[in-house]
C-alpha cells in the first residue's frame, strides 16, 4: 500500500499542473459564475412537478407560466457559459500580459457570444405572402446541447484576442480621443478576426456535415459520452476525484471540466424524459456528482465522522469525529480529511477510493435494475446528501431506501479500516505519545504547524499543550522571491481600518470554516479584522479591497498562479496545509494571531 501512494505522490506535481490549466480552471469557474442561475431555474421545476407525485396537478398554462423562468435561464445555459468562460479565461491570460496589453474582457464577453451564436444556431425561415424572409434564430442548441460550441467559441474568441494584443494589431487613437472610443477601435481587429474564424469553422462544419458545430459536435462524441455513462466510464471518472483527493489534490478540478457538458446535458435530457412519462435514466448528473459519488464530501464520508464519534476508542477519534459531523453532514469534509487524518493515510486508502465507486455501482444497479428515476432536479451542493438524493430524484419510493442503504454500505468498507487505525492510535495514547505528531511525521504532512494542530485536542481535553506559540513556527510559504515582491501591503495593526482576510477555496464552503471562525474570534476579542469566503477563479474583481489572501489547502497549488495576481496589487498572500488549516478554523484567537504573524512577516 505504501508503495501505491509513493508512486501516486511522484504524479502529484503533474496532476497538479493540470488542475491549474487555465483551460480546465475556465470551464470550472465559467460554470461556477452561472450557478445562481441553475439552482433558481430548478426551483421552478420543482414547483412545477413535485406537486404530481402526490396527484395533484397543474393546468397546462398554469404550468407553463411557472416553467417560462425555466426555459429563460437553463434554456440559454450555454449562451451564458460562453461569455462567463470567455471572462475567467481572459482574467487567467492577463495575469501573464503586461498592462498595456491586458484584454478587456467585456470584449471577449460580447465576441464569444456572438461567435457562438454562429456555432450553435440556425437562422428560422417563414413564408408570408409567398415571400421567404427570416424570422429570427433556433433557441435549439443554446441550452445545454450547445455546451461544447460554447467552450470552443470562448477559447477561439480569447486566444485570437491575446494575439493581438500581444503583437499589437489594433488601430492606435489619438491622445486626445476618450479612452473609451479608443477601446472601441483598439479592439476592432481582435473582434473582427475572432468572429471570421468561428464563422470559417461553422461553414467549415455546414459543409462538410450539414450541420452547424453545434450538432456535428454532439454527432461526433455521442459515442465517447454514451460510453462514459456506463459503468466501467463513471466508476474510471468519479473513482478519479477520490483518488486525486487522496494525494492532496482537488479532483473535481481536473475532472469535472471534462464531464461537465455531460452532466448539464443529462439533467434537462432526463427531465424531459419524465416530462413524457419515460424512465430518466441518464446517469451522470449534478446530482450523482454532489449526492452519490461525494456523499458527504470527496470519499463519500458522510459516515466517517459518525464512525470516529460513536465507534472510536480513541479520545482523539472522537474528538475528530465530533468536530467534523456538522461540517461534512453539509458537504464540507476538510475536517475530518485533514483531522482524521484519510487523505495521505495509507490505511485508509482502499475505502477512501472504492466507497464512492461503490455508491456508483448501487445507484446504477437501482435505476437500470430497479428501474429508479435519475436525477432531473439541480440542488446545491451543501444540500445534506440524504435529502438531496430524496427531492432530486423527485420523491419516489426507492429513493427513500438508497440513502439507507448507502450510509449502510459505506459504513461497512470504512469500519474494519476504521478499527485498524482507531487500535493504532489507542495503542499510541496509552503509551504517552503525541498522536497528532506521530501521524504527521509518518505519515501524512511535512512542515505542519503542530501547536495550532493540537489546540483542537487541547479543547476536547485530549491532549495538554503550552499555550504559548511562537511566531516562527508558521510553516507557510510566504517569503517573497525578489526584492520587487518584498513590497507587499502591510497594513498597520495599530490603524482604525480593519485588515480585510479573504479565504479561497474550491466551491466557497471550505473557506467559510476560517472565515467564520475569524469573524466570530474577532468580535469576540474586539480585533479589527474582517473576513471573507469565495472561491478560487470568482476572486479577480474583489481582490483589490483585501489585505491578506488565504488559500485553502484545497487550492494551495494555485498559490505561484495567485501570486502573480496578488504581486501586482502588493496583497500578502499565504497557503496552508491540511490539518494546519483545520486548526485554524477550530481556534479564533489562534486564526487571529496567524493573520498578525503573517502581515508582519
Amino acid at each position: 500500500m505504501n508503495t501505491i501512494i509513493s508512486a501516486l505522490e511522484k504524479q502529484k506535481p503533474f496532476f497538479e499542473k493540470l488542475s491549474r490549466n487555465i483551460y480546465l480552471r475556465a470551464i470550472r469557474d465559467g460554470f461556477i459564475a452561472i450557478m445562481p442561475i441553475t439552482l433558481f431555474a430548478s426551483l421552478f421545476l420543482l414547483i412545477a412537478n413535485i406537486p404530481q407525485i402526490f396527484g395533484f396537478v397543474w393546468p397546462e398554462e398554469i404550468k407553463a407560466l411557472i416553467v417560462k423562468p425555466y426555459s429563460y435561464t437553463m434554456g440559454i445555459l450555454a449562451l451564458l457559459v460562453t461569455g462567463t468562460t470567455a471572462k475567467s479565461l481572459t482574467d487567467s491570460m492577463n495575469v501573464n500580459l503586461k498592462l498595456d496589453q491586458e484584454i478587456n474582457y467585456l470584449s471577449t464577453m460580447i465576441a464569444s457570444i456572438c461567435g457562438f451564436l454562429i456555432l450553435a444556431s440556425d437562422q428560422i425561415s417563414q413564408v408570408l405572402s409567398k415571400k421567404v424572409s427570416m424570422a429570427g434564430f433556433s433557441s435549439a442548441n443554446l441550452g445545454t446541447t450547445g455546451l461544447l460550441s460554447a467552450f470552443i467559441a470562448a477559447f477561439v474568441v480569447v486566444n485570437v484576442y491575446k494575439f493581438c494584443m500581444k503583437h499589437n494589431i489594433t488601430i492606435e487613437m489619438p491622445a486626445e480621443v476618450p479612452p473609451n472610443i479608443s477601446r472601441v477601435f483598439k479592439d476592432l481587429f481582435a473582434f473582427s478576426f475572432a468572429i471570421l474564424v468561428l464563422y470559417a469553422l461553422d461553414i467549415a462544419a455546414r459543409s462538410l456535415l450539414g450541420v452547424n458545430v453545434a450538432q456535428s459536435v454532439s454527432t461526433v462524441l455521442a459515442p465517447l459520452f454514451s460510453y462514459a455513462d456506463g459503468i466501467v466510464g463513471v466508476t474510471i471518472i468519479f473513482g478519479a476525484y477520490a483518488l486525486f483527493w487522496f494525494i492532496g489534490i482537488h479532483g473535481p478540478s481536473i475532472v469535472e471540466p471534462a464531464i461537465i457538458s455531460v452532466i448539464y446535458s443529462n439533467v434537462e435530457t432526463n427531465y424531459n424524459l419524465i416530462q413524457s412519462g419515460q424512465h430518466t435514466d441518464k446517469f451522470i448528473t449534478t446530482g450523482v456528482e454532489n449526492f452519490i459519488v461525494t456523499m458527504g464530501g470527496t470519499g463519500a464520508t458522510l459516515v466517517v465522522p459518525f464512525i470516529f464519534m460513536w465507534l472510536g476508542k480513541s479520545e482523539r477519534n472522537k474528538a475528530i469525529g465530533r468536530a467534523s459531523v456538522i461540517p461534512t453532514f453539509f458537504g464540507v469534509n476538510e475536517p475530518i480529511l485533514f483531522g482524521g487524518p484519510l487523505v495521505l493515510n495509507p490505511i485508509f486508502f482502499i475505502p477512501f477510493v472504492f466507497a464512492p465507486i461503490a455508491n456508483i455501482w448501487i445507484f446504477k444497479f437501482f435505476i437500470d435494475i430497479l428501474k429508479m428515476d435519475s436525477f432531473s432536479y439541480i440542488l446545491p451542493w451543501t444540500t445534506p446528501a440524504p435529502i438531496g438524493i430524496i427531492i432530486g430524484t423527485g420523491f419516489q419510493f426507492l429513493s427513500f431506501v438508497l440513502p439507507i442503504l448507502l450510509i449502510i454500505v459505506d459504513t461497512l468498507i470504512y469500519y474494519p479500516f476504521f478499527k485498524l487505525y482507531d487500535e493504532q492510535i489507542l495503542e499510541e495514547e496509552r503509551k504517552g505519545l503525541n498522536a497528532t505528531q506521530v501521524q504527521l511525521k509518518e505519515k501524512v504532512l511535512k512542515n505542519f504547524d503542530t501547536k495550532k494542530t493540537d489546540s483542537i485536542l487541547e479543547k476536547a481535553g485530549v491532549a495538554q499543550v503550552e499555550e504559548q506559540r511562537r511566531p516562527d513556527q508558521a510553516k507557510t510559504e510566504t517569503s517573497p522571491k525578489s526584492s520587487e515582491q518584498a513590497t507587499v501591503h502591510s497594513p498597520s495593526l495599530e490603524a482604525s481600518d480593519p485588515i480585510n482576510v479573504l479565504v479561497l477555496c474550491a466551491g466557497g464552503g471550505t473557506s467559510g470554516l476560517l472565515a467564520n471562525a475569524l469573524n466570530k474570534a474577532a468580535k469576540e476579542n474586539q480585533e479589527a479584522i474582517q473576513a471573507r469566503a469565495g472561491s478560487y477563479g470568482s476572486h479577480r474583481e474583489i481582490l483589490p479591497h483585501y489585505d491578506i489572501v488565504v488559500l485553502a489547502p484545497q487550492v494551495a497549488s494555485n498559490y505561484e498562479d495567485m501570486k502573480r495576481e496578488t504581486d501586482k496589487l502588493g496583497i500578502k498572500l499565504v497557503k496552508t496545509e491540511g490539518l494546519q488549516y483545520i486548526a485554524l478554523t477550530r481556534d479564533g484567537k489562534g486564526s487571529i494571531d496567524f493573520i498578525k504573524e503573517q502581515l508582519d512577516h
